[in-house]
């Protein structure tokens, strides 16, 4: 007995057959971990009622967007995201193992076990395929979207790590580290931090003519608000307003603009932003482990203020540290129960219909959900996640028992200019 969650797909035969291989792949999922020790989601069993597929999995609790959205999207202490990395990566060394990739990998697909606990699944392996047995050439969600997918590459197993690199920045931060409006304002959030790809790069992309000229130089992007985004015009450092020299390394190391050079997740699991271990002693260039486009970054163009980023309410944060959450303390806006609904914003998708935070490949992500929640681009729920509580404000409840398991489970504090949320 007890509650679980079901996933309907749609009576369709493109939904039914990718459908087929989630339920295939959960299944393997379940013998490779049928303990849960790598974060991955089980199935209990699948029925068919009304000719429709149904899944059932166990019910879980908020999304981690869900969480975010509950402490006002201003992000979380260190100890609390090293947690979450940790169990991540368990389930990308098991999918790098196998040979799996998740292909879409963003804060809507990993659930809290428990709203009390910092204990995290992953879900919807819907886009997923084998390494070797690729179908799609598009996919992940927008934000989350690695530039091999968005150039029109070849992809592997390197595109669920540069999910992960986004995830971690926005967890941080409260908001999305590369909130791009389309696809061309997506790769111009990127070249605005690391500079532009190198050229070998670009010429074996299939798409590089909607994003650079014949002399190779990126076209000229204007956002909706006449925003112009310029190559190596901020660093790292100032885009996650932190100087933490572990964590800006751990995601530098993840968004390489080379999938062959960037961080595998077995190599991840050792990193010191990881183990919680000290930097290990070098020059500095190579202690932040960045990248030769990203060092194009180190010096910042003279520019006006720039204008606000994705979620208006956001606001400068120092880069001194601030004390961790007690205990025994909910955030304000959680103890008040929903948060004010932020600002309305609305984004042109990819392709006139796909919604700002998901899978541009609909195919793959439209099933019907019971108890389940996404957002569109006006902030609405759809139907999609497999294994959500219904109830969102079950999480919110549990925000000062995550900070305090942070507190106990994490090693070290952030070093230097490292920011704590109060």
């Amino acid at each position: 007995g007890g509650i679980v969650a079901v996933k309907i797909i749609r009576n369709k035969k493109r939904f039914h057959q990718q459908a087929l291989v989630e339920v295939g792949i959960l299944g393997r999922l379940g013998e490779w971990d049928p303990h849960g020790a790598h974060a991955t989601l089980s199935i209990t069993t699948s029925f068919y009622f009304r000719s429709h597929l149904c899944i059932v999995t166990p019910c879980l609790s908020i999304n981690l967007y869900e969480l975010i959205r509950s402490h006002n999207f201003t992000g979380f202490p260190l100890p609390l995201i090293r947690r979450f990395t940790r169990q991540l990566l368990a389930c990308l060394v098991l999918l790098q193992t196998k040979r799996i990739i998740h292909c879409d990998l963003k804060p809507e697909n990993i659930l809290l076990c428990d709203a009390r606990k910092a204990d995290v699944r992953v879900i919807d392996f819907g886009s997923s395929c084998r390494e070797e047995e690729k179908v799609y050439t598009y996919i992940q969600s927008r934000f989350y979207r690695s530039p091999e997918v968005i150039l029109g590459s070849s992809y592997g197993l390197g595109i669920d790590m540069w999910s992960l690199g986004c995830i971690l920045a926005e967890l941080w931060t409260g908001y999305p580290i590369f909130p791009g409006e389309n696809e061309q304002e997506q790769l111009a959030c990127i070249m605005e931090i690391f500079g532009p790809p190198d050229r070998f790069l670009v010429e074996r992309c299939s798409r590089k003519k909607l994003f650079f000229d014949s002399v190779g130089k990126p076209r000229v992007t204007v956002s909706s608000k006449g925003r112009r985004r310029r190559p190596s015009s901020r660093t790292l450092s100032q885009a996650l307003k932190t100087d933490d020299e572990a964590f800006i390394d751990f995601i530098a190391r993840c968004l390489r603009w080379d999938p062959d050079r960037r961080m595998k997740p077995d190599e991840a699991i050792s990193h010191p932003f990881v183990t919680g271990l000290p930097m290990p002693s070098a020059q500095p260039q190579q202690r932040l482990g960045i990248p030769d486009e990203a060092r194009r970054a180190a010096r910042p163009r003279a520019t006006g203020p720039s204008s606000p980023t994705k979620r208006t309410q956001q606001q400068q944060v120092p880069l001194t540290p601030k004390r961790l959450p007690t205990t025994n303390s909910i955030p304000a806006a959680a103890a008040q129960g929903s948060p004010a609904k932020p600002p309305t914003l609305r984004f042109a998708s990819d392709s006139g219909a796909t919604a700002r935070r998901h899978s541009s490949i609909t195919s793959l992500n439209t099933a019907t959900t019971v108890a389940g929640s996404k957002r569109a681009s006006n902030g609405a729920v759809l139907a999609g996640n497999p294994a959500v509580n219904g109830n969102a404000n079950a999480g919110r409840s549990g925000l000062a028992m995550l900070a305090a398991v942070a507190a106990s489970s994490g090693s070290g504090t952030p070093g230097g200019g490292g920011r704590w949320r109060s």
